[in-house]
């Protein structure tokens, strides 16, 4: 049975306050705020076949500050500021065999890669017998504040003071130059050995990795952070080759690494960090006064449209992404994913402003591009992975990005299998162990108060099912909840997947409701996940 619009309101008044005292009404309308859910949402990065089996996950992204030096010729990279300023080899002397490893096993998986093309200008340089080789030589340019354990020569880049920056240095040392040209070769060689974007082969390229601050994760090679004109040309020149190549390729940019880089360039961070925060060249002279990012989409669009897909990244600056499980910093987490998509919510950061992070880009996109961009969010983590926090975080997250239309993501990058995070994710994308998922319609499910229990609702194309997740955020107390099903059968029994502390996916007893109410008990810290058959 079915109950009309009409019905359905009279039945939510009814239900008000007495009747439910003590419990959380979690109000779900399978008409309302209905749209579809894409499954790139639930990508991730770096995952092995194994991995991208398990979470039955549909993206794997290779990025990452060592791919913006990625030699493909050499199958060489520059770990950059992550690792001594070092050019490291691949296991194999094959060109491209790392990227094509990676493409070999995540297809193998059913899954999509995605690449990331290098366009600082300098890729890596390998020594004698593929050996590797520092960008801060100890030999050449004197004593460091740090070294690489394994290999003395190889410093920090820093002076022995721990602060001051070693300049003028020779990329040359650790580096060849590259150019558009070199990266078409690849193309070319990625599209011979898997075919064209729409005959199977990469149907993604990332536009290089967070480059506004290439000054820092790779001032060996790039010292001055990149005007906004830089980039944008860079970006330009890319994508016009690779669709010369392969033109239903998808170029995606800018891969940003956070919120400065939303407003200015990589030459105005830097700058504005370095003369108190008084000026932004680039922002007031070129860009006239308009933010980095609409400013770089609106010269795109006066281009043609060179940029498929809005992409930037996004980490909570308040310290969540760390393993800190104090009770301060799990409420903090509980609260933060509003961040994602909250109008009124002020970060609890230096960032002090409201983000509204997937509303923001397609804002962004509506305004200054094309309004049917899909936007994505390649990068992002909120930690605490082995921990339930950290899995109820992810969950969170993972509805959040569902409810609110966003069109990609990956997750940055796999935790450990054994994880309660893990598993979280598995909750959605394969709760079951035989590739069950949440569904693909998502519909309205409303809560009083998502800091300490959320719940996301959608309807399963494959069978009609009602999905609905319900996670309860509180750190020590169970939550009785009552979810009103709005516009679905009457009565029926549902079946129950529930992750906690224990840290194992569990059927739990299956529910029944009638009266379109469904009751049940939802322990501190938990996911359940009912699946309620049409």
């Amino acid at each position: 049975m079915f109950l009309d619009r009409l019905a359905l309101t009279a039945f939510f008044a009814m239900v008000t306050t007495p009747l439910v005292a003590g419990a959380v009404i979690v109000n779900i309308d399978v008409t309302a705020n209905r749209h579809s859910i894409n499954p790139n949402i639930y990508g991730v990065a770096f995952a092995t076949e194994a991995e991208l089996k398990a979470l039955n996950a549909p993206l794997n992204r290779m990025g990452g500050n060592a791919t913006s030096a990625y030699n493909w010729k050499q199958n060489a990279t520059n770990l950059g500021q992550d690792w001594y300023f070092e050019s490291y080899p691949g296991q194999s002397s094959m060109p491209g065999a790392d990227a094509d490893s990676f493409i070999g096993l995540t297809r193998a998986a059913s899954a999509t890669p995605m690449l990331t093309v290098p366009l600082v200008g300098w890729v890596a340089k390998l020594g004698p017998g593929r050996s590797i080789l520092p960008s801060f030589s100890v030999a050449r340019y004197g004593a460091q504040c740090g070294v690489d354990p394994y290999d003395g020569d190889a410093g920090d880049g820093l002076l022995p003071d721990c602060t001051t920056a070693i300049t003028g240095n020779d990329p040359h040392d650790s580096y060849i130059q590259d150019s558009v040209a070199q990266e078409q070769k690849w193309v070319r060689h990625l599209i011979g050995t898997w075919g064209k974007s729409s005959k199977g082969g990469v149907p993604y390229y990332l536009m290089d990795n967070e480059p506004s601050i290439w000054f820092s994760t790779h001032r060996d090679a790039h010292p001055i952070g990149p005007h906004a004109d830089e980039y944008r040309d860079k970006v330009l020149a890319e994508s016009a080759a690779i669709k010369s190549a392969d033109p239903k390729a998808m170029i995606v940019a800018p891969e940003e690494w956070g919120w400065e880089a939303y407003f200015y360039s990589g030459y105005d961070q830097q700058y504005a960090a370095e003369h108190g925060y008084c000026c932004f060249p680039d922002h007031d002279g070129e860009q006239g006064g308009a933010d980095y990012i609409p400013w770089l989409l609106s010269q795109w669009k006066n281009a043609g449209r060179p940029v498929d897909i809005l992409s930037v990244h996004f980490y909570p600056q308040a310290g969540e992404d760390s393993d800190n499980t104090s009770t301060q910093m799990q409420l903090l987490r509980n609260r933060s994913t509003r961040q994602l998509w909250d109008p009124n919510y002020v970060s609890e950061s230096w960032i002090d402003a409201k983000v509204a992070l997937i509303p923001r880009m397609k804002g962004w996109v509506a305004d200054n591009y094309y309004a049917d961009t899909p936007v994505a969010l390649t990068e992002y983590n909120w930690g605490a992975e082995n921990h339930i926090n950290g899995a109820t975080t992810q969950a969170d997250i993972y509805g959040i990005f569902g409810r609110e239309g966003l069109d990609m993501a990956t997750r940055w990058t796999v935790p450990g299998d054994a994880t309660p995070t893990f598993k979280a994710m598995q909750m959605y994308r394969n709760y079951d162990g035989t590739g069950s998922t949440f569904g693909d319609i998502s519909v309205l499910a409303s809560v009083p108060q998502p800091d300490e229990l959320s719940a996301f609702a959608a309807l399963r194309t494959a069978d009609g099912a009602l999905t609905v997740i319900v996670i309860n955020k509180d750190l020590n107390s169970a939550a009785s909840v009552k979810l009103m099903l709005g516009h679905f059968a009457k009565a029926g029994t549902a079946q129950a997947w529930r992750l906690t502390a224990g840290n194992i996916i569990q059927r739990v007893n299956d529910v029944p409701w009638s009266k379109h109410v469904l009751t049940d008990s939802e322990p501190a810290q938990s996911i359940t996940l009912y699946v309620l058959p049409r």
